[in-house]
């Protein structure tokens, strides 16, 4: 998230913070596509880290990024910390480790998505490439250990660097060293919602699993396919993984909300300043917890638009829903994954077919999924089948919804073609962090250096 919330609008209300929710919802033609990716920066010459100050520095890509796009700087107590497109139309911001991510416009089709990750890596590239600087795209970092690993100076992620430890073992890790990609749908009602984010919950750990690609911690296999998807069991188990009560038959947005306002805040933003609100709850706060702590005590919409942003589910409700299940990887799959979601959620037909597919899917299956694909991946067995069997199947569905939705390019292809990456795993019967793997045991001679050559940006 690029720029922390700031809306002086009183909450007072469950019924408030249940329409702030609702209002997301939009007619079908009003749909769009969201996609978020990070990577890794490094020094092409050592494959090392790069920090935030200096010239070469991570502050000197977002200034050169300032220049060529003539987007607007955001400023953390006189850092530069993101980057916003003037209109709102996108924004470029950093991860506490520096990890670089882009927020993309709401776009009409996936063809215009990737158009949009191109141009902004190539935009970046030039900026980079003086400084000596490419981009890792996977879920983990491969080689850097969390002592060498920079951290930005974003007052946000100095409150929640103290809190992580506290309320889990992996949560600094997940702030430092992983990335990912990940996409912003919407809904038209609150059925709409209730229905892709069920399927969404559900078919979560498949994502992971198909995306899979932190093999590695600190030059070494790790023993997982997906370190990211590992670390998020234990980051912060109060705000994060899946939601069980989202399951059930009548969830809608109060049920959202009334699970929100126990989970504890991070902050709240006054005159700029960022005030640490780890030991009081949402609904402490609106019951008047931090009277006497900050001058204005009360809560706004502002408060409650960041808190949302500071959930992690593994699909996060906002005014849209966030799939948030995938590592990062290289440029193709920044387009697989929005399509991968899509097809399945933006056509009736095919939603229809998913939600069928995972209609009586328990809760307690798929946490047990959820459990065994960081290890196991595709292998792991869902109801005695191992998951490449539904993961063929749910790719399928994926592609008739594309092709359904008929959003062809220039030369008559439609957004299926996205569908590429995974259609290659699944024919081959390796994921990403497979094939990482075999290379590590075989060309690369058991070093993980060759990864910042192959899989760069």
């Amino acid at each position: 998230m690029a720029r922390d919330t700031t809306d002086q609008t009183p909450v007072r209300t469950l019924a408030d913070m249940t329409d702030y929710l609702a209002a997301g919802c939009k007619p079908k033609e009003r749909f769009r596509i969201g996609t978020e990716h990070e990577k890794f920066v490094f020094f092409t010459a050592d494959n090392g880290p790069v920090p935030y100050h200096g010239a070469r520095s991570i502050s000197a890509l977002l200034n050169g990024m300032q220049q060529k796009t003539g987007w607007d700087p955001i400023l953390d107590a006189g850092n530069i910390i993101g980057l916003s497109e003037p209109t709102g139309m996108g924004a470029i911001s950093l991860e506490p480790g520096g990890q670089f991510e882009l927020s993309g416009a709401p776009l009409e089709n996936l063809h215009q998505t990737c158009k949009e990750s191109n141009q902004h890596l190539a935009t970046l590239r030039e900026v980079a490439e003086p400084l000596g600087i490419r981009f890792l795209g996977m879920g983990g970092s491969p080689k850097w250990s969390f002592a060498e690993t920079p951290r930005m100076p974003k007052s946000r992620y100095e409150i929640m660097t103290r809190y992580m430890p506290k309320v889990g073992t992996q949560g600094l890790d997940m702030m430092y060293r992983t990335c990912t990609i990940q996409v912003n749908l919407d809904f038209s009602s609150e059925t709409d919602m209730r229905r892709k984010m069920q399927v969404s919950l559900k078919l979560q750990p498949l994502a992971t699993a198909l995306f899979a690609s932190s093999p590695f911690t600190e030059g070494r296999p790790n023993g997982l396919l997906s370190w990211r998807g590992d670390i998020w069991r234990d980051t912060d188990n109060a705000r994060a993984g899946l939601l069980p009560f989202a399951f059930e038959a009548g969830f809608g947005f109060e049920r959202y909300v009334e699970w929100a306002l126990d989970v504890p805040m991070y902050f709240v933003v006054r005159d700029g300043r960022y005030h640490d609100c780890t030991h009081v709850t949402f609904r402490q706060f609106l019951d008047g917890a931090l009277k006497g702590e900050i001058a204005d005590w009360e809560p706004n919409i502002g408060d409650w638009t960041n808190h949302l942003s500071t959930l992690f589910p593994d699909v996060r409700l906002k005014r849209f829903l966030e799939m948030r299940g995938a590592d990062g990887g290289p440029w193709r799959r920044i387009c697989a994954l929005p399509a991968f979601w899509v097809g399945l959620l933006y056509d009736d037909a095919t939603l229809d077919a998913a939600e069928a597919l995972t209609l009586d899917w328990t809760y307690d299956e798929v946490l047990a999924l959820r459990n065994a694909v960081p290890s196991k991946g595709l292998s792991a067995e869902f109801r005695g089948k191992p998951l490449w069997d539904v993961a063929r199947t749910v790719v399928d569905l994926s592609r008739k919804g594309l092709v359904s939705r008929g959003c062809r390019n220039g030369d008559d292809v439609d957004e299926s073609i996205f569908l590429a990456p995974l259609d290659e795993a699944l024919a081959k019967t390796s994921t990403l962090a497979e094939d990482m793997l075999s290379l590590y045991h075989g060309r690369w001679n058991g070093s993980v250096e060759p990864l910042f050559s192959e899989y760069q940006y």
